[in-house]
């Protein structure tokens, strides 16, 4: 009876260092770093858990690499994410595990705005750091990339964030043909494309798309040519660059195909990348008998329906550019 006794006895104790022991090694996976800041970190791709947790030693996350190595025993089995996080302040081994398991790594955002050209919007991926890769190949078409935030991560390759850019924008032209005016005096999704285009650079005010729409589907029917100053422009520069002047008289004169001062018709392609925005106004225009527009002096433009209608505004507009 006494051996038996002493035998619980030990076993209890056994029980206790145990249960001791794992108290222990508990709290020292649960212990907060004394990093008292949020910090960034970058896992590499193919990272071993033993690197893992010597990168986050050497960051001074965790207090020794055994702690992060045990961590991952315990809890579910994902496997750790490689990518960049934002690791808050006084952070556990435990909390880093779940942290690399669940992959919230940190999203980076490129704006791409409405009415730049490829050339413009592949400039802006090209210098955005958290991106990899060179683009290489040919520059997709003039009107072929959508405006829009874009979420990455770090690393994605530059030409696949293009290729989402395109994906975007054929799903937006094709979301505009479908719910297109029944009336719509336009042939193809191409056409619609390219006058968004223009109505993109003409103006900034959300309430003018369908209005300007209108203008230059009216001047089309009646035969009229549309006298656009930025298609005029994208003739010279090919969207490569801003012209960084006022359009002159040789400039109006000038033999490209996208001179509509000279030309009839639509320009044979689009001028820049318009946003969902002008893609449904040159769906759906509004519905009126304007024909000419020009600057108020507010941002906005005055509409007119008459050439009388049109050189009063124009009188009133030069007015408000002269000195007082």
């Amino acid at each position: 009876m006494r051996a038996l006794v002493r035998l619980l006895g030990v076993l209890l104790t056994l029980a206790l260092l145990a249960g001791g022991a794992a108290l222990w090694v508990d709290q020292q996976m649960s212990a907060p770093a004394e990093m008292a800041q949020d910090t960034t970190i970058v896992v590499p791709k193919g990272s071993s858990t033993e690197e893992i947790a010597k990168l986050l030693y050497d960051a001074h996350l965790i207090p020794a690499p055994w702690t992060f190595m045990l961590a991952t025993r315990f809890g579910d089995r994902r496997s750790l994410k490689a990518g960049e996080y934002l690791v808050a302040s006084h952070p556990s081994a435990k909390s880093l595990v779940q942290q690399l398991r669940d992959g919230k790594t940190i999203v980076h955002r490129l704006t791409i705005a409405e009415g730049l050209s490829v050339t413009q919007i592949l400039d802006l991926v090209k210098a955005e750091p958290a991106l990899s890769g060179e683009l290489g190949g040919d520059a997709p078409p003039e009107g072929s990339l959508l405006p829009e935030t874009y979420n990455f991560s770090l690393g994605d390759v530059r030409a696949d964030l293009v290729q989402r850019m395109r994906r975007a924008a054929d799903a937006a032209l094709d979301e505009a043909w479908r719910n297109r005016a029944p009336d719509l005096a336009l042939t193809d999704k191409r056409q619609l494309l390219i006058l968004a285009s223009v109505i993109e650079k003409e103006t900034g005010v959300a309430s003018e798309r369908g209005k300007v729409a209108a203008v230059f589907l009216n001047r089309l029917a009646k035969k009229m040519r549309l006298q656009s100053d930025p298609t005029t422009i994208y003739g010279l520069t090919l969207g490569h660059q801003q012209l960084g002047r006022s359009l002159t008289r040789a400039d109006l004169d000038s033999d490209t195909p996208y001179n509509t001062y000279a030309k009839d018709g639509l320009p044979p392609g689009p001028i820049c990348n318009p946003g969902k925005a002008s893609l449904a106004a040159a769906a759906k225009p509004e519905t009126g008998p304007w024909l000419y527009f020009v600057a108020d002096g507010t941002g906005g433009h005055a509409f007119a329906t008459t050439l009388d209608e049109h050189n009063k505004n124009v009188a009133i507009w030069r007015a408000k550019q002269k000195p007082n």
